[in-house]
């Protein structure tokens, strides 16, 4: 993502929170995201991915005609046609088990037919498993990357057989409308600039925080650095980040490596970790080195679960920035644009809530979260 898209899209990411005081918020692209058939706890209205009018559009349309020199045309909605979908992760994260039922609610709701396969972290078996669905019969992927550089034996596959590939949550290594139809995903960069701002805020401005960092080699964790760390070089001068560290977005590192951290710097007031399942690992290492979580070391996440939400409501946590996970009505919608007259932009940026102590309850009773 370039930084004219990032900037472009601060500021829709920041007014996305205004969703939380609404009855509910559609997908204006989208007239099925409000309908009886996606209507579960996961894949309501209120809940729904919406993108961003600012910057969603980024880069020319991307059709069936002008895809890697042109694919065949197909109804992906009538039945026959095999849609893959290739999730990254075990549904053991709440991101990625709400991800998965999403799609899989939409394909169905849409009547499309779809296959898919899980990875569970292992980019070498993602590879396989594509591959796989590829024997299978899919004529159209879509695909949340383990991580951006390791899908090209996948990628290169699928392309030499003319089957286009939507990417969504994380990018992958390649050109829009060339290796990839596009990249349909949030605004990691400027999450983190929010999360950088809530630190600030909750820290008057003087801290030392330790960042608990993704997993190395994808984007999501590139860009939640860089964001966080352009933005506390740029606003505030008296936050230094003392450690940094990966914790594999798992909550068990994310204690491990917090617990490490803590003995090796006893000045560590303020944590940020790059999505809540570090972040709860955290939050149980700073007990157990009898410290209380917002008072004696703030917290700031990123994800938007609902137990990361439940302790924004308590206190334990600063705030927490969303990272929509439910990319049903969306993904589907673009493939049927691809497909059409319509087209895709080369990047999709959805809109997240940001959920902080003045509307972490209310986000929790309409089912905002996740």
């Amino acid at each position: 993502m370039n930084v004219s898209l990032r900037a472009r899209t601060a500021a829709a990411v920041l007014t996305a929170g205004l969703c939380l005081a609404a009855s509910a918020c559609t997908n204006s692209g989208n007239d099925s995201a409000g309908s009886d058939k996606s209507a579960s706890a996961d894949n309501s209205a209120a809940a729904q991915q919406t993108d961003s009018p600012t910057a969603s559009a980024s880069g020319p349309a991307c059709t069936y005609q002008t895809y890697g020199g042109g694919v065949p045309k197909l109804d992906i909605t009538d039945g026959k046609t095999i849609v893959g979908f290739s999730q990254s992760e075990s549904t053991s994260n709440p991101f990625r088990a709400t991800e998965t039922k999403s799609i899989e609610n939409e394909a169905k709701a849409k009547g499309v037919k779809l296959i898919e396969r899980n990875a569970n972290a292992d980019v070498n078996a993602q590879n396989s498993q594509i591959e796989d669905m590829i024997a299978q019969g899919a004529k159209v992927l879509i695909v949340a990357p383990e991580n951006s550089d390791g899908l090209g034996p996948a990628l290169a596959q699928a392309k030499s057989k003319k089957i286009p590939v939507l990417t969504i949550d994380r990018t992958v290594t390649g050109t829009a409308c060339g290796d990839f139809i596009a990249f349909i995903g949030s605004d990691f960069y400027g999450q983190a600039q929010i999360a950088a701002d809530d630190l600030g805020t909750a820290t008057n401005g003087t801290a030392h925080v330790a960042v608990l960092t993704g997993t190395p080699g994808n984007n999501v964790s590139t860009d939640r650095t860089k964001g966080f760390n352009d933005e506390i070089k740029k606003k505030y001068p008296n936050i230094k980040v003392v450690a940094s560290q990966t914790a594999n977005f798992t909550q068990t590192d994310g204690q491990k490596v917090m617990e490490q951290l803590l003995q090796a710097h006893s000045d560590i007031n303020a944590v940020y970790a790059e999505n809540d399942e570090m972040a709860l690992g955290a939050l149980q290492a700073i007990k157990s080195a009898g410290k209380t979580p917002g008072k004696d070391i703030k917290v700031v996440s990123i994800d938007g679960t609902q137990q990361a939400v439940q302790d924004v409501a308590s206190g334990a946590l600063v705030a927490d920035i969303e990272t929509n996970p439910r990319f049903g009505p969306l993904a589907i919608q673009s493939l049927e644009n691809f497909y059409g007259t319509t087209g895709v932009p080369a990047d999709v940026i959805i809109k997240d809530g940001h959920f902080t102590s003045a509307n972490a309850k209310q986000a929790l009773s309409q089912g905002l979260v996740y």
